[in-house]
């Protein structure tokens, strides 16, 4: 029950000219049945940047498209290269780099309510906690204009399972021929895509938006 991403840099960190067939087994086996579903119903942080993103405040939008590309470069670089490269002298092992510098899910639902709940482990905060909490506080602060930034840009769990949206047995569907082009899905689309053209584009999280605003009933859910 373990972090899919947490599992592989841990395992990376510790390899040597090998894989871990049970990580990988669960990442393709997850990806080629839901694909980004999983960000859309089952990410606790996805929920907690759907809730915040609720506020009655102005919106922005993500203008810079390529950004969303950046989710790729963290799980190459924090994931696998640095975890399998960098290690350390004594021990020969490297760390999980995205966990311990970058991850907010585990600042949010881990390091603060263990904090809250132990003093001796506030005793030994550090520097690191410091630098993963400013992180943390700043992609919170940020999904209140944004929609879903953490998971658009830099979540490399969401990159993992957006290589398998096209591919995934539960997927989008969109109806030509009941589809009437009003351009409403579009419009209810937070992470601004055009799921008249491109239903299960990797940017989908399957949030089931698009499907409620067409009056049409040419959007939906089905079996690949």
């Amino acid at each position: 029950m373990s972090c899919p991403i947490g599992a592989m840099q841990l395992f990376i960190a510790g390899a040597k000219h090998s894989i871990s067939l049970f990580v990988a087994g669960f990442l393709l086996t997850t990806g080629l049945l839901f694909g980004r579903f999983i960000c859309g119903y089952v990410c606790p942080m996805g929920l907690v940047q759907d809730l915040i993103y609720k506020i009655k405040i102005p919106k922005l939008r993500l203008r810079l498209r390529f950004v969303r590309y950046a989710k790729y470069a963290v799980l190459a670089v924090f994931v696998v290269i640095l975890p399998y490269v960098v290690r350390h002298e004594l021990s020969g092992l490297g760390s999980p780099w995205f966990c311990e510098y970058i991850c907010p899910s585990g600042t949010v639902f881990a390091a603060v309510p263990l904090l809250a709940a132990n003093d001796f482990l506030r005793g030994m905060i550090g520097t690191q906690f410091f630098i993963k909490a400013a992180v943390a506080a700043g992609l919170v602060i940020t999904s209140l204009f944004v929609y879903r930034f953490f998971c658009r840009v830099l979540c490399p769990l969401g990159a993992v399972y957006a290589l398998f949206n096209k591919f995934a047995v539960f997927r989008m569907h969109c109806n030509a021929e009941k589809c009437v082009s009003c351009g409403r899905c579009s419009q209810a689309c937070h992470t601004e895509l055009d799921p008249a053209k491109k239903p299960n584009s990797p940017e989908c999280v399957r949030c089931g938006k698009c499907i409620k605003s067409c009056d049409a009933g040419a959007l939906g859910y089905r079996k690949k």
